[in-house]
């Protein structure tokens, strides 16, 4: 593990691994992980796939062994970051593989690379639960006539992926949690693999449907598992991009 200092309008703190090919004639592969995981996660993952490719794992900002940032970002924003990032190691983004899990494919995506892997990515808005209307409309009305409620209830009303999270963080989320992404993914013209669990309720496999339909020139494959289908899934995961791509 290492760390780095960008400078993205303030100075920011950046964990990551690189897990170097015994290949010579390696491309980089860079893998980022989804809403509240980590690096390690995916390095658990697939540090046994795609031998092939020296892997670069990072801790996006705010997640992991990298700084929290000092103010809220949006999902360009950690698209410029890892851009930046990446550059620091002399390496430019679109001459990259970029695998990004759910959030993490939103932010592949911005980055434009030469070839994409989406792992149940975020970015088809979809229905919300009832459960979840009515805390969104509670909090408003909590916010608009009672601003004096307490910090605890509003805490409590958060959804699950934004709960523990400071400030910072939660506006971060709110920034990021209900783009659509439709049109990005529609002016990606690159070749992209799209991979989804089809038990997946965080990012429904209809959305990897509409995914699929929007990027003309992308391959779809649904596997068995939830959200974390990967998990049990990176050998199977290479073994469809190998084949597809020899094609």
């Amino acid at each position: 593990m290492a760390q780095t200092i960008l400078s993205y309008k303030q100075p920011l703190s950046i964990s990551y691994t690189i897990a170097e090919s015994a290949s010579k004639n390696a491309e980089p592969l860079v893998i980022l992980h989804g809403w509240g995981a980590t690096k390690r996660l995916m390095e658990q993952s697939f540090k046994d796939t795609f031998a092939d490719f020296t892997h670069y794992y990072i801790d996006l900002p705010g997640f992991g062994n990298s700084q929290i940032p000092p103010f809220a970002l949006c999902t360009q924003d950690y698209a410029e970051i890892v851009r930046l990032f990446l550059e620091s190691l002399s390496l430019q983004a679109h001459n990259c593989t970029i695998l990004g899990h759910s959030f993490g494919g939103k932010v592949a995506t911005l980055l434009n690379p030469k070839e994409l892997i989406l792992l149940s990515s975020a970015g088809i808005p979809t229905q919300k639960s009832l459960k979840t209307r009515s805390k969104i409309a509670l909090t408003k009305f909590l916010n608009r006539f009672i601003p004096s409620a307490s910090t605890a209830l509003k805490t409590l009303l958060r959804s699950k992926d934004a709960q523990g999270m400071n400030e910072i963080m939660y506006q971060t989320f709110k920034n990021v949690v209900d783009e659509d992404f439709s049109d990005i993914f529609r002016s990606f013209k690159k070749p992209c693999w799209i991979f989804w669990g089809r038990d997946d309720h965080a990012t429904p496999l209809s959305s990897g449907e509409t995914i699929h339909r929007l990027i003309e020139n992308s391959q779809f494959f649904a596997l068995g598992g939830d959200h974390f289908f990967f998990l049990k899934n990176a050998k199977n995961i290479e073994a469809l991009y190998n084949e597809t791509k020899s094609k």
